[in-house]
C-alpha cells in the first residue's frame, strides 16, 4: 500500500469468544505500523449504514477476555445482492479505507470474496464456534466452546447419575459436527451423533443398554443439531430403550464466556497477520493456522466445504466410551 493506510474490521455472523481479542490485535497492529485503525459496528449491516468508529489504542483496552464482540456483530441479507455489495464497496472507498479486516465464518467470507471481486482490499480471519472453516486448523472461539459444554456436560452427569438416567446434550453445529466431536470425545460422552457420519436408533440403544447391564448409572450422549433434535431423539429413544431419557440444549451458552488462554492467542496472532497481509497488499485471502503456523489462503479455498470430519478421532472417542 502506497501513502497512509486506513484498515477497517468488523465482526460478523454470529459471535465467537476471542474476537474481542482479534479486534484489539488489529487496532493495535495497524496502529504499530502507521496506519489508521477505523471500526464497523454490526458487522455488515453497520458498513452498509456507515456506521464507522475511529478506533486509538485506548479504544481496545481491557477487552481482551471478553466474549462476544465490543463493536457488534450481525447476519445481513442485503450483503447477498448485487446492490448491497455495490454499495458496500462505494462506502469503503469514501471512507477512504485501503483495507478491510473480516472476522467471521463462512457467511463473512463469502460476501469477503465478492467485495474483494469489487476491487476492495480484504483478508479474512475465521471466527466461529463451529470450527467448519476449511484449511486452517482450528478457528477463534472454537476452543472456548469446548470448554463449556465440556462444564455443562460435567454438571449434566451429576444429575444423570443421581437419577440413573440417559442424557442427550445438543449442541450447535448445523452442517459440521466439529464441535460435538471434540467435545464429546473431551467430556467423555458415551455416545456422539455427528452430521457427517449415519447413526441408527438402535444402535444407539444397544450402546444405552450394554452400559446398563455392565453397571453404568448413566449414560451421556452429545448430539450436534444437524444430526438430530435433542427433544425428538430422547422420545425416540424413550420408547426404543423403554426407560426415560432426558434432554437438554445448550444454545447460545456456548457462544458466551471470556474465552481461554488459547482463543485470546489465536486471535491476537491472526489480527496481527491479517494487518500484516494488507499492508504487504495481499487481499482475497484468509489468515489460517496450519501446523501451528500463521498462513494464508484464498477466500474461496476456505468456504468452499467445510472442513473434513477426522473419522480416525470419532473412531478413538466410540472406543473410549465403552
Amino acid at each position: 500500500m502506497t501513502g497512509t493506510a486506513r484498515i477497517a474490521v468488523l465482526t460478523s455472523g454470529g459471535d465467537a469468544p476471542g474476537m474481542n481479542a482479534a479486534v484489539r490485535s488489529v487496532v493495535r497492529t495497524a496502529m504499530a505500523n502507521g496506519a489508521e485503525a477505523v471500526a464497523i459496528r454490526h458487522g455488515y449491516e453497520g458498513l452498509l449504514d456507515n456506521d464507522f468508529v475511529p478506533m486509538t489504542l485506548g479504544s481496545v483496552g481491557g477487552i481482551l477476555d471478553r466474549g462476544g464482540t465490543f463493536i457488534g456483530t450481525s447476519r445481513s441479507e442485503r450483503m447477498f445482492t448485487e446492490e448491497g455489495l455495490d454499495h458496500s464497496a462505494a462506502v469503503l472507498a469514501e471512507q477512504g479505507v485501503t483495507g478491510l479486516i473480516v472476522i467471521g465464518g463462512d457467511g463473512t467470507y463469502r460476501a469477503a470474496e465478492e467485495l474483494h471481486r469489487r476491487g476492495v482490499k480484504v483478508i479474512g480471519v475465521p471466527g466461529t464456534i463451529d470450527n467448519d472453516i476449511n484449511a486452517t486448523d482450528t478457528t477463534i472461539g472454537f476452543d472456548t466452546a469446548q470448554n463449556t459444554i465440556c462444564d455443562a456436560t460435567s454438571k449434566v452427569r451429576d444429575t444423570a447419575s443421581s437419577h440413573e438416567r440417559t442424557f442427550i446434550i445438543e449442541v450447535m453445529g448445523r452442517s459440521c459436527g466439529m464441535l460435538a466431536l471434540y467435545a464429546g470425545l473431551a467430556a467423555g460422552a458415551d455416545c456422539i451423533l455427528v452430521p457427517e457420519v449415519p447413526w441408527r436408533i438402535e444402535d444407539i440403544c444397544a450402546s444405552v443398554s450394554q452400559g446398563i447391564a455392565r453397571g453404568k448409572k448413566h449414560s451421556i450422549i452429545v448430539v450436534s443439531e444437524g444430526a438430530a433434535h435433542a427433544f425428538g431423539l430422547a422420545e425416540d429413544l424413550t420408547k426404543a430403550c423403554g426407560h426415560q431419557v432426558r434432554a437438554v440444549v445448550l444454545g447460545h451458552i456456548q457462544r458466551g464466556g471470556s474465552p481461554s488462554a488459547f482463543d485470546r492467542t489465536l486471535a491476537s496472532r491472526m489480527g496481527a497477520a491479517a494487518v500484516e497481509a494488507l499492508l504487504d497488499g495481499e487481499s482475497g485471502k484468509a489468515v489460517c493456522l496450519q501446523n501451528a503456523d500463521m498462513a494464508l489462503e484464498e477466500l474461496a479455498k476456505c468456504y468452499s466445504h467445510h472442513h473434513e470430519m477426522k473419522r480416525h478421532i470419532y473412531d478413538l472417542a466410540m472406543v473410549l466410551a465403552r
